[in-house]
């Protein structure tokens, strides 16, 4: 039932895109929400198995739709045009409660009569509103429950911690703590090649090469839990220690453009390492402070002020002319960072 779901789910995506391109391309007409939605009635008379699911998650499918032109046609977000969904990729449906019962803590989702055989990972706070389901191109299933949810704050602390982050170290904090930097993806490396060179090798359409894409699939996944895991766990402890937090604004999609450091940066993982520290210091009731992208953070003496000129970035030690204060370069700019999140 999952798997057709997720295949009349992207049926429709896929159809109404091409109608709405096709509709504007050639005749210049813009198909609005509504309409698309009458559309799905001539649809499930068309291909009848489109009835064999819950109409609700043909009907979020079309929402989400609108949400990704919404996205696309709002000039602030530079969202790209929706794209269309593969069969080996990344599949999802949603459901509202019109299309799902929660009893006893189990889920039952319609056109089933069993419950969703869940390993759950956190008891949840409350009925779920809407729930959903996805499936990676590793192939494990996930459940996501939207619940109502009142976080609790964390009792007051007197620290404050400035952030610096680097590719030496995943973060370095103003007290001298230096986190140090796995880099998961240069210790799997070796074996993802391996495994890329065999699945190139592989005859298109053939289940040899659908069992080694899964293969593939599941080291990636290995990657990226391993990072999402390592993140978590820092952030919790930078959150849970620090009443307020000062970090840097970093244009992250600029320096990607760095052909040298793309891959050091990707792996390093600095947006989502920031991302996961905004909502929990929200949810924690701590302060995050973000310091300007242009503060001379590195080059400027902590002790003195004194600032100069150039520092190239193998120059991770140097020797202030002002005070003559020996300076480790990215405990220096967390310093700096702190001072100037204290200052604003």
């Amino acid at each position: 039932m999952l798997a057709q779901s997720f295949g009349c789910a992207r049926f429709v995506w896929n159809n109404t895109l091409a109608y709405r391109t096709e509709a504007y391309q050639q005749r210049g007409e813009t198909l609005t929400h509504s309409a698309a939605e009458k559309r799905l009635v001539a649809l499930k008379a068309e291909y009848p198995w489109l009835k064999d699911v819950s109409s609700v998650i043909l009907q979020q499918a079309l929402r989400d739709q609108k949400a990704a032109f919404d996205n696309f046609f709002n000039p602030t977000l530079k969202a790209r045009y929706p794209r269309f969904k593969a069969k080996n990729g990344r599949q999802s449906i949603r459901l509202t409660r019109a299309a799902f019962r929660y009893r006893d803590g189990e889920i039952t989702i319609a056109k089933t009569k069993t419950p969703l055989p869940i390993r759950w990972s956190r008891p949840l706070p409350g009925a779920p509103s809407s729930v959903t389901i996805s499936r990676d191109r590793a192939g494990r299933y996930f459940i996501s429950c939207l619940c109502e949810f009142t976080p609790e704050p964390l009792p007051f602390s007197p620290n404050t911690v400035g952030i610096d982050l680097g590719l030496t170290d995943l973060f370095i904090t103003s007290q001298g703590q230096k986190s140090g930097n796995p880099r998961y993806l240069k210790r799997y490396a070796a074996k993802l090649a391996y495994l890329q060179r065999r699945l190139s090798k592989k005859q298109r359409g053939s289940n040899n090469r659908h069992k080694m894409r899964r293969k593939v699939a599941r080291l990636h996944a290995k990657i990226a839990d391993c990072r999402r895991d390592a993140m978590h766990k820092a952030t919790r402890t930078l959150v849970n220690e620090n009443q307020v937090i000062c970090v840097e604004t970093l244009n992250i999609v600029g320096m990607l453009k760095n052909k040298t450091l793309a891959r050091a940066i990707s792996d390093a993982g600095w947006g989502e390492f920031l991302r996961q520290l905004a909502y929990k210091a929200d949810w924690a009731g701590q302060q995050l402070i973000q310091v300007s992208r242009w503060l001379p953070s590195s080059k400027t003496c902590h002790h003195c002020g004194h600032k100069i000129k150039k520092l190239p970035l193998s120059q991770r030690h140097w020797h202030c002319d002002g005070c003559g204060q020996a300076i480790d370069r990215d405990i220096n700019a967390a310093r700096n960072i702190e001072t100037a999140g204290r200052a604003g």
